[in-house]
């Protein structure tokens, strides 16, 4: 008995030590400055993405996936393929979406949390994130794994965005994972894989 709860309290112990640590100043710079030497690297980058949105009062997540698309300097796509076909294209200010053939488009400058959110993830591949003055960033470390967990300033925003994380490979320093967390207890968690820097992308994949 004595060996089994030994052995129990190792593996408390080792998962508790598993879990995220503050970085200090020194890390945080060295982080940054590792985002910033891939991202002016990358012109071009797609990956394929699965999306989990959790809802409080569902046993199971809701899972899509699809591929994501960006071009320097601003160009985005989020491309959802299965359980049905739904696009969304950040460009030149504005929303495209293509909901199964039916589009419409919405001026990003009156849709304040969808900008953020796009200057956020865009700022992640370019390494423009970091000085955002719109967010409070706070910095941890995992086991091969670099986390940004942004809190928003702006009350606004808060109302409907409590905190986005942004989980990074250590050695790639490219994102792997990006989480949503609304005021409630939902979320949105996006898993990043297959990733494919400065392949050529015609402008065209962005007509949505």
């Amino acid at each position: 008995m004595k060996t089994k709860i030994a052995l129990l309290i190792l593996f408390i112990s080792g998962n508790l030590f598993a879990q995220e640590q503050k970085m200090s100043d020194a890390e945080i710079a060295a982080f940054k400055q590792d985002v910033n030497v891939v991202s002016k690297k990358i012109k071009t980058l797609s990956t394929d993405f699965i999306q989990y949105k959790h809802l409080d009062f569902l046993s199971k997540d809701i899972e899509t996936s699809g591929k994501m698309i960006f071009k320097e300097p601003s160009l985005l796509q989020w491309q959802y393929k299965k359980p049905y076909n739904y696009s969304i294209v950040f460009k030149n200010g504005k929303i495209l979406i293509n909901d199964e053939g039916k589009k419409s488009a919405v001026d990003i400058g009156n849709s304040k949390i969808f900008g953020r959110i796009n200057k956020l993830i865009v700022g992640s591949v370019s390494g423009n994130m970091f000085d955002d003055k719109e967010f409070t960033i706070s910095y941890f470390k995992l086991k091969g794994q670099n986390l940004a967990k942004f809190v928003p300033k702006d009350a606004t925003l808060k109302k409907y965005i409590k905190q986005i994380e942004l989980t990074f490979d250590k050695e790639e320093a490219t994102v792997v994972q990006v989480k949503l967390l609304e005021s409630s207890e939902d979320y949105t968690r996006i898993v990043l894989k297959n990733k494919v820097i400065n392949a050529k992308i015609d402008d065209s994949v962005f007509n949505n």
